[in-house]
């Protein structure tokens, strides 16, 4: 039993450092971009004189216009007002964009969260990738992701919905089951234990073609 959970403990941990460099790819493939647009600015701004000054408004218009739409990949969805919590939400919603996965997020901290970064990443980052292999099994049109997070009272509550292809998934001891692969498993097993950890309460729930997540920590 002690090697089995020394073997555990030792790939759960494998698991999260793979977890942790993935997300922090997708936190600086975001703002690698963010820092590419701010440093091609002065070049936009330069075209758009340029066309004013020859009086081809319409250019200028369709400038903008491509302007607009290439910012809005890179602006941040999400402010909640913590750094961490937005990097990882926005590094996620623009994946989900990139797999044709609408998003609608609420998320609002207004204070300074005490579990650690870490805890956090690992917790938020489960959820969306859960959501977002969900919703890959559906046509596009039936993709939705719904993201709720809120302070109540001294406890961080997060809610994550997605549509599924199936209309109720079935439990087996517990837990609800998986058509994915190993590393999968270990998500489920980290992010639950992460919760236990803090004191926290979380619950899962499978109804009518939708799968949600709750979870709410003590911050206190």
């Amino acid at each position: 039993m002690i090697l089995f959970d020394r073997l555990l403990d030792k790939r759960l941990a494998a698991y999260q450092r793979e977890l942790i460099e993935i997300h922090y790819a997708e936190v600086e493939n975001m703002y690698r971009q963010m820092r590419g647009w701010r440093h091609d600015y002065r070049s936009h701004i330069q075209a758009m004189k340029a066309h004013a000054a020859a009086g081809d408004w319409k250019a200028v218009n369709a400038y903008l216009d491509t302007l607009e739409t290439d910012l809005s990949t890179v602006d941040m969805a999400v402010k909640t007002g913590n750094p961490m919590a937005d990097a990882i939400l926005n590094s996620k919603i623009s994946l989900a964009r990139a797999k044709c996965i609408p998003v609608q997020a609420d998320a609002n901290i207004p204070v300074a969260l005490s579990i650690s970064e870490l805890d956090l990443c690992v917790i938020l980052g489960n959820l969306f990738d859960n959501a977002i292999e969900a919703s890959l099994a559906l046509p596009e049109p039936e993709r939705l992701i719904r993201v709720y997070i809120e302070m109540k009272g001294s406890q961080l509550y997060i809610s994550f919905t997605n549509f599924t292809a199936v209309r109720k998934l079935r439990k087996l001891g517990g837990r609800f089951l998986t058509t994915k692969g190993e590393g999968h498993g270990f998500g489920l097993v980290r992010m639950d234990a992460i919760v236990q950890r803090l004191g926290g309460y979380l619950t899962r729930n499978s109804e009518d073609g939708a799968f949600t997540t709750e979870v709410l920590l003590p911050l206190g």
